[in-house]
């Protein structure tokens, strides 16, 4: 790597880390001003980035469709993103021989945001992120397949300096790197979180009959159990992805088996509606945890991603943080550099945070007092719950209320997840 200021010989902006929402931004600015600046992604795994998604999926709502839309990453997609047509949500212990359903978004009732789409669709994480590496090589965007340790502010620059002491200079370093981010922690920027008792395990199951669109959601005293609606295809026609949350301490016992006692453990839980079963991908189980950062910038430094927050799975709302990240920072950038501002001041990154912070704790606290209260069996919790899921249910208004939290159609929002490009 050279101390060079980019290609153009003007503004330049580096990625650490090629995770979709840093792909994507770097996808949006390189759209947006072509050679008047220069981005570089930087992650130590590419250029052959796209498989640390496989077997992962996401539910991607309408606001991240649109943002990806603008940038001509939703048509490569194509059959690749399934729709969300119903959504199911039951709650009972698993040995119950019945489980009741207390809330449910069907056809023919508010599935759907304001452009007629629905509120969301399962898009599998390989095809994604290999769409946008494409798209990200065609606009220009140049890749290093190598990490950044720490970075270093120069006068009106940033020094983005890799673990062997090699150097890059930009006007803006942002930290995609993950939960674990180095830069973050290089930066010495505060972390406030905890750990959950709590595994997600993911897995691709295969099932020959048709989902119709339908995902469900069943609420178990050990957590959510997720079943999600995957474009057609495998062994036995249909697909689906599952999200479990388990008691970590269960785990092992729970994945440790053969094939078969895995796949016995998923049917279990799994709604007997969609037939015989099968194990396509998976299971992968990872630590839950909660964390937000203190701050979101640092001198010539921006958070995006799981390098700023970290959720609980339970409304699946990850992604969307992250594609909301990237919406925001690429209009701050975008401002300034249209303005013939420097891309990396004080001011851009401050309105960067302005921007992200209450929406991202707002998530955070509404996850986190989600599982806190349905991941448990205490009976006048499941009472409460149960008999707030049936109101809701019963109350059209609030319905349209959720779907349109759920879609991230709320509020302001930037230009990219109303669907306008920069």
């Amino acid at each position: 790597m050279s101390g060079s200021s980019g290609r153009s010989g003007g503004r330049k902006l580096i990625v650490a880390g090629g995770g979709i929402p840093g792909l994507t931004l770097a996808l949006a600015l390189a759209r947006a001003h072509g050679p008047a600046l220069a981005v570089a992604v930087h992650d130590p795994a590419l250029p052959a980035g796209a498989g640390r998604h496989r077997g992962r999926a996401y539910a991607v709502a309408a606001g991240g469709r649109r943002m990806l839309g603008a940038l001509g990453i939703w048509d490569r997609l194509g059959a690749a993103a399934e729709p969300i047509t119903e959504m199911v949500i039951s709650d009972s212990r698993l040995a119950d021989p019945v489980r009741p359903v207390f809330l449910s978004f069907g056809l023919g009732e508010p599935t759907e945001v304001q452009d007629g789409a629905p509120f969301a669709h399962m898009v599998e994480a390989e095809p994604l992120a290999a769409a946008l590496l494409d798209a990200c090589r065609e606009a220009g965007v140049a890749f290093v397949a190598r990490g950044l340790a720490r970075t270093r502010v120069v006068g009106d620059r940033v020094q983005a300096i890799a673990p062997d002491g090699a150097a890059e200079t930009a006007n803006l370093v942002v930290a995609a790197d993950g939960a674990r981010s180095r830069l973050r922690e290089a930066a010495g920027i505060g972390w406030v979180g905890w750990s959950y008792p709590q595994s997600g395990i993911v897995a691709t199951i295969g099932h020959d009959r048709p989902h119709g669109g339908r995902a469900y959601e069943h609420f178990l005293p050990s957590g959510p159990f997720a079943v999600l609606p995957l474009a057609d295809g495998g062994a036995l026609g249909h697909r689906s992805s599952i999200v479990w949350t388990e008691r970590s301490r269960d785990v092992p016992a729970l994945l440790g088996g053969e094939a078969d006692e895995v796949l016995g453990e998923i049917e279990r839980r799994f709604t007997p509606e969609l037939g015989r079963l099968r194990l396509e991908a998976g299971p992968h189980a990872y630590p839950l945890a909660f964390g937000i950062a203190r701050s979101f910038r640092g001198p010539r430094l921006a958070l995006l991603g799981d390098a700023a927050h970290v959720i609980h799975p339970i409304a699946g709302q990850g992604l969307n943080l992250g594609l909301a990240d990237a919406a925001a920072l690429a209009e701050a950038v975008t401002g300034a550099l249209r303005l013939g501002l420097d891309p990396g001041s004080e001011t851009v990154l401050r309105d960067y945070e302005r921007a992200r912070r209450f929406d991202t704790l707002a998530m955070g606290a509404a996850t986190d007092g989600l599982n806190r209260l349905f991941s448990n069996d205490a009976l006048p919790l499941r009472l409460a719950r149960d008999l707030g899921l049936g109101l809701v249910d019963r109350m059209p208004g609030l319905k349209r209320f959720f779907i349109g939290e759920a879609a991230a159609s709320r509020g302001a929002q930037p230009r990219l997840l109303r669907g306008e490009r920069l």
